[in-house]
C-alpha cells in the first residue's frame, strides 16, 4: 500500500499496517497530519479485537501451577529429601499466590471502569504482588527448618519463566486486513 492508495481506516496514509518504521519516518519528515488518519469504526475495532485476542492472566497462573508441581516433584526425585521439595514449593508459592492476586485485581470490575482506573489498578496490584512475594519468602525462611535456598530460588525462577512460555504459546494473531470505507 503506497501513499497514492488513499486513506485506510485506522492506518496513517502511506504506511503499511505492520510498519511502524514508515510512520516514524513520515512523521519525522512532517508528512503526517490528523487528516491522514481515519479512526476505525466500531465494527472494524471489534473485528480487530476478534482477530487478536488477549491472553488471559489466568492461563499464566494455571501454567505456573502446573510447572510448579513439576518443579516440586523434580526436586523431590533428584534430591530424595522432603525439605528440598518443600523449599522448592515455597519458591513456587512465592510466584503463584501473588500472580493469582494480581490476575484477580487486574481483571476485576474496578480495573475495567476506564483507562485511568486500569492503570491505577495495575500499579496497585503490582505493588501488592511484590509485597506478598517478599512476605512469602520471609515466611519460608522463618517456617522451614533447614530451608534449601537453592531449591527455593530454582522453584521461584522456573515458575516465573512461565510468563515467557505463555507468550511463546499464545495464539498468534492473524494479519489485519482493513478495507477502504
Amino acid at each position: 500500500m503506497g501513499s497514492d492508495a488513499g486513506p485506510v481506516p485506522g492506518v496513517v496514509r502511506g504506511v503499511m499496517v505492520d510498519g511502524w518504521k514508515g510512520a516514524a519516518e513520515d512523521a519525522a519528515m512532517g508528512g503526517v497530519s490528523e487528516a491522514d488518519f481515519i479512526p476505525l469504526t466500531a465494527e472494524q475495532a471489534q473485528a480487530l479485537r476478534a482477530r487478536q485476542p488477549m491472553l488471559s492472566p489466568w492461563w499464566v497462573v494455571v501454567g505456573q501451577v502446573l510447572v510448579g508441581v513439576l518443579v516440586v516433584a523434580g526436586a523431590w526425585l533428584v534430591s530424595g529429601r522432603q525439605v528440598v521439595a518443600l523449599s522448592a514449593a515455597w519458591g513456587v508459592l512465592a510466584v503463584v499466590v501473588p500472580a493469582a492476586l494480581f490476575a484477580r485485581g487486574v481483571t476485576g470490575r474496578f480495573a475495567s471502569v476506564n483507562a485511568g482506573s486500569a492503570v491505577l489498578s495495575f500499579f496497585v496490584w503490582e505493588l501488592i504482588k511484590i509485597v506478598v512475594t517478599v512476605g512469602i519468602l520471609y515466611a519460608a525462611h522463618r517456617m522451614v527448618e533447614g530451608l534449601s535456598w537453592l531449591a527455593m530460588l530454582i522453584g521461584l525462577i522456573v515458575t516465573i519463566k512461565v510468563y515467557w512460555l505463555a507468550l511463546a504459546f499464545a495464539r498468534k494473531a492473524s494479519p489485519v486486513q482493513v478495507e477502504n470505507a
